[in-house]
Parts: C-alpha cells; sequence; structure tokens
C-alpha cells in the first residue's frame, strides 16, 4: 500500500494526467508528471515535472526512482521503454495491458478469447492484403490503422471495393485492419475499476454519442436497448481485467445491437466517457484508479443523482464559459489549453 503523503509518477500531461492528479491531492498524495513537452495541462496541478521523451530509457527510470507507483494517462506510448520504469517502482495498469489495447490485432483476438462477440475483420498489412480482406468482410467497411489512432484518427470509410485506394491513402498506407460495420443501435461503455485484491467496482454504463468522430456527449442512465446487453458487457469486461491481471480503471467500448453488446475496443486508463463521474458518483473515475493503484479500498460507484450528461467543449466551444458558469446545475471543467479546433478544450456536465 501506498500511503498518503507519497509521489504518483504519471506519464502523459494532458488532461487525464491533469484531473488524475486532482484526485490524488485530495487523498493527500503528490504527483510527479513525465511528458515530451515542457509544459501541459497536468503542470499546473502536480508537484513535479519532468520533460523527456517516451523512448528515453535512461530518463524514465530516473523518473521512476523518484516515486513510489507509476501510471499513465493514454496509451499511445511505446510500451518497451516502459520497461525501465516497471523494473524500479510498480507500474499501473501492467505493461501486458498496453501492449493489448495498441494493437488492434491483438485487442481483437485477445478480445474474442475472453468471450467477446466482435466485428467481422481482417488483417490489412498492405494494400494487396486490403483486397483480399475486403473479399472477406464485404463492404461497407471501416479501415483502421493497427496502432495510435484516436477519436477518428487513422481510419477511413469504404462504402464500396473501389474506395480503397482512396481509404489506403487516408490512412497513410499503415499496417491495418479492415472491420465490417455493425448494425447498432447504440454505442456505449463500461467503466469498471479493479483492485490490487481482484475486486471490482462498476459505474453506470454511459450512452455515448458522436461528432465528427469525436465523443460529443456521455449520458447515464443510459438507454433500455443498452441496459439489456449490459450483463453481458460487463460480464466480458470482467474477463478481460481478470486475464490481465488489470489494477486500475479501464474502459471497454460496446456497441448496442438486436444480438446483444459487440466489442468495439479497450482503453487501459480512465476515460473520456467517465467524466461524469466527477460529481455524478460518490467515488469519480480518477479517484478510484489513485485508489487502485495505491492498494486502497475501492471507494462507492453510486450515482450522486438520478443520471448525468457530459458534454465535450471541441474549439471553439469552450468561449461559451460565461454561458455555462450562469448556467444552474452545470460544472465547468476546462483544461488550460490553447483554443484549436478539433482540440479538447473541456467539458460540462449537468446532473439530472
Amino acid at each position: 500500500m501506498i500511503e498518503p503523503g507519497g509521489m504518483i509518477g504519471i506519464i502523459g500531461g494532458g488532461q487525464l494526467g491533469r484531473m488524475l492528479a486532482m484526485a490524488a491531492a485530495q487523498l493527500g498524495y503528490r504527483c510527479h508528471v513525465y511528458s515530451p513537452e515542457a509544459s501541459g495541462p497536468a503542470t499546473e496541478v502536480s508537484a513535479a515535472w519532468t520533460q523527456g521523451r517516451y523512448d528515453d530509457r535512461d530518463k524514465l527510470a530516473a523518473f521512476a526512482a523518484s516515486v513510489d507507483v507509476a501510471t499513465y494517462e493514454f496509451e499511445n506510448v511505446a510500451a518497451d521503454p516502459l520497461e525501465a520504469v516497471a523494473a524500479a517502482v510498480p507500474l499501473y495498469p501492467p505493461l501486458v495491458a498496453l501492449r493489448t489495447a495498441q494493437d488492434r490485432i491483438v485487442e481483437k483476438r485477445f478480445a474474442a478469447a475472453q468471450g467477446a462477440r466482435t466485428a467481422a475483420w481482417a488483417e490489412a498489412g498492405s494494400r494487396e492484403r486490403l483486397n483480399a480482406a475486403l473479399a472477406a468482410v464485404g463492404t461497407p467497411a471501416i479501415l483502421k490503422t493497427v496502432r495510435f489512432g484516436y477519436d477518428g484518427k487513422g481510419q477511413a470509410r469504404l462504402q464500396t471495393a473501389a474506395d480503397a485506394d482512396a481509404a489506403w491513402r487516408t490512412i497513410g498506407g499503415q499496417p491495418a485492419i479492415l472491420e465490417g460495420f455493425v448494425a447498432f443501435e447504440r454505442e456505449f461503455s463500461v467503466i469498471l475499476a479493479r483492485g490490487a485484491d481482484g475486486s471490482i467496482v462498476h459505474w453506470d454504463a454511459a450512452e455515448n454519442r458522436h461528432r465528427d468522430g469525436i465523443l460529443d456527449t456521455s449520458t447515464v442512465p443510459a438507454h433500455a436497448d443498452i441496459i439489456a446487453c449490459l450483463p453481458e458487457a460487463r460480464a466480458t469486461a470482467e474477463r478481460i481485467a481478470d486475464a490481465l491481471d488489470y489494477i486500475g480503471v479501464v474502459s471497454v467500448e460496446f456497441f448496442a445491437t438486436a444480438d446483444g453488446a459487440v466489442f468495439n475496443e479497450m482503453a487501459p486508463r480512465v476515460h473520456n466517457s467517465g467524466h461524469w463521474t466527477i460529481e455524478g458518483a460518490e467515488t469519480s473515475q480518477f479517484e478510484n484508479h489513485i485508489r487502485a493503484i495505491c492498494g486502497l479500498p475501492l471507494g462507492s460507484t453510486a450515482l450522486t443523482r438520478s443520471g448525468a450528461t457530459m458534454t465535450n467543449l471541441i474549439g471553439d466551444d469552450a468561449l461559451r464559459w460565461p454561458d455555462y458558469l450562469a448556467e444552474s446545475g452545470a460544472h465547468l471543467h476546462l483544461y488550460g489549453k490553447a483554443v484549436r479546433a478539433g482540440r479538447k478544450m473541456g467539458h460540462v456536465t449537468r446532473l439530472i
């Protein structure tokens, strides 16, 4: 157990790191952030900041020597260099979770091995193999890079096989996976926290709606279509967490279909669709992540009200901050970023 007063290392200095550091401070911990940038959203709320490349093993090892436990705020960081951290200090979630989630092919196979239902898919490691994947999966379909895609990046839709050349150019000719379209009613995420003792707590499943490939809103309670799929989805998420010997918060995204829950992807970290938990749950996803990695008992995930809706503020949306502050019942979170089109600037949570 890491007692309050200890130093928590956070790899990555974005808004998720910021909210983790704020939750840690509430419990009496200090945070040391490691990031390639000289500053970031987590700067103002962290006790220490080390600027360094994610592949600089020596600097990562020095960073690890200064903390009692380490975690990471996003999965688009190479796993191998983080072995320098894991060799010196407990690193949660474990590297096997990171390696699984950052490779779509590995992730799909792993999820299927845990009993998850997935979309039809095939590897497309080259332009020629994309033809074979199209023959196997059919169209419409979506082409996704195997690694480093998020918020709609690294993806291209194919309505017919004639779109193959354009789609291949859109993703930059990188190794990819072709997924068949899923006839789904709604999208939702199962977010759970798993402690070092194997205990698991779930938050209410949020219904997720996207705009231009970026999460727009997450709402609880979810629609009845999602509730019907929830027992299957939660069981799948628990099997995934147990198989990885997971410690911390994990988000598993699903499609709600007439046949049940279809696995989309997992994120081995706190997740955008769980931001509503800061005000909407007795213990937020950020606090329970800190509790889990420090070996503390997990907190209650019960709703504080009957429900909540979280809305992302993208680009110029953040300039309306006076309106949000004037709105009764709205909880505004700004991440301290310079406004840029398509950038997540903050979020607003409204309790129901």
